[in-house]
């Protein structure tokens, strides 16, 4: 039987430590932690969707110069005018609260009263300087689904 010393303990400890620091460096350089470079929000026609799989939202559910926050995703889907339907995250660039609603044009964070532009994510006030990343979606059959 191995007797556990405190310079053994120690050694260990200090591994553990240089094991986790360098899989936290090695992990945060990885594809997985990049961002996907995504586009702006898109509202194209694509392939008809799986059978079976359902879209985001209805896109009559989403009120015309409004839009809903669908906390589960962290997104926001907001419908400028009748024909088009944009995403954006739904986490505000500010310090991280959820937006809570949409209306007349604006997306609202309830946490420090950032404004956004429902059609494009841009500051409309502050105190967030960063617009709301776009989320590239495509409309079919009268859903949104994520592109």
């Amino acid at each position: 039987m191995l007797a556990l010393t405190r310079r053994g303990l120690l050694r260990g400890s200090l591994v553990t430590l240089a094991g986790g620091v360098g899989g936290y460096l090695l992990a945060r350089q990885s594809a997985a932690a990049r961002p996907s470079g995504g586009s702006t929000a898109a509202n194209a026609y694509g392939p008809p969707a799986a059978s079976g799989a359902r879209g985001l939202v209805a896109v009559n559910d989403v009120p015309l110069g409004g839009g809903v926050v669908l906390d589960d995703r962290e997104l926001v889907i907001t419908r400028p005018t009748a024909d088009d339907v944009r995403a954006f995250s739904a986490v505000c660039t500010h310090q991280g609260c959820t937006v809570a609603d949409v209306a007349d044009g604006i997306i609202a964070c309830p946490c420090h009263g950032s404004r956004f532009d429902a059609a494009t994510g841009a500051v409309r006030r502050g105190p967030a300087t960063r617009p709301l990343p776009p989320v590239a979606v495509v409309v079919r059959s009268g859903e949104v689904f994520a592109s």
